[in-house]
């Protein structure tokens, strides 16, 4: 049985730790993208996925409160999103 060496457990680290720097980097590429987006373009993109959409003026702001709650889970959203969101809808 072989013994892993230092070299090689440096080499490891090293490539880890790459892998870990370059998934973080896309992940807040990720999020300047959702920052840049209005909550219209958000509610298009995400809710009618899986339903046509209400018009805005279909609930009131606290039910729209509510439903975006309830619908953050469903559709896997952030908080920032689920906000802009629920923002365009009560206006």
């Amino acid at each position: 049985m072989k013994l892993i060496t230092l070299k090689s457990m440096t080499a490891i680290l090293v490539i880890v730790s790459a892998l870990v720097i370059t998934l973080s980097l896309n992940a807040c590429k990720a999020s300047q993208k959702v920052l840049a987006k209005p909550g219209v373009q958000l509610w298009a993109e995400n809710c009618q996925r899986c339903h046509n959409t209400p018009p805005p003026n279909t609930f009131s702001p606290e039910q729209w409160e509510t439903i975006g709650l309830h619908m953050q889970s469903r559709a896997l959203l952030t908080d920032m999103e689920r906000e802009k969101i629920v923002a365009f809808l009560k206006q």
